[in-house]
């Protein structure tokens, strides 16, 4: 009769074990899905704008190409780099792009600086405007989905989360960067 009661102790405390396992990878699951919808839903909000500049970018070129001595070698990177991003399904890979179109729409502005007539050029100065603008937006949008990205990197990185992260293949995601211009704060407008 004890060794009943013991043997019946024993498997209450395997049940209550498993039990507690069990509920640890729910919650655990649980909340890495969360996590990845928070980063899909904050790129949903960003990404119209990343759009939305990637379509200013023919008329940027369209403008820039009226001066004849500006840097082919630009324009052709700009419109591969817009061509991958309309192309891309992917968040990830639409990130990493964006951060290249940034960079090069930086530079092309930065370039246009050296050229007198493009640089007094009317379109030129209204789409800088509107570039800034959207960057303002995407600045502050920017801010959201970073957070929203660092917190999942963090839950997957996490003990238990990272045994259930591993097992459904959640990998880390790419933060949008701030550019060189926007940490430096050297007060030039693009």
């Amino acid at each position: 009769m004890e060794l009943n009661m013991y043997f019946l102790v024993a498997i209450v405390i395997v049940v209550l074990i498993v039990i507690g396992l069990a509920n640890t990878g729910i919650s655990a699951y649980n909340r890495l899905v969360m996590l990845k919808n928070n980063v899909a839903k904050s790129f949903g909000n960003i990404d119209i704008i990343l759009k939305q500049r990637a379509d200013e970018i023919p008329d940027l070129i369209k403008v820039v190409k009226e001066s004849m001595h500006f840097e082919e070698s630009m324009l052709t990177k700009l419109t591969e780099l817009r061509t991958q991003f309309l192309k891309s399904n992917s968040p990830e890979e639409k990130v990493a792009l964006s951060n290249d179109l940034q960079n090069q729409i930086k530079s092309i502005f930065a370039v246009a600086e050296n050229y007198p007539d493009l640089k007094s050029n009317q379109s030129l100065q209204l789409l800088q405007s509107r570039v800034s603008q959207i960057e303002d937006a995407i600045a502050d949008r920017r801010e959201f989905y970073n957070e929203s990205v660092n917190m999942y990197n963090i839950g997957i990185a996490e003990f238990p989360d990272l045994i259930v992260a591993k097992v459904i293949n959640y990998q880390a995601k790419s933060l949008l960067q701030v550019s060189t211009e926007e940490k430096n704060y050297n007060g030039i407008v693009f």
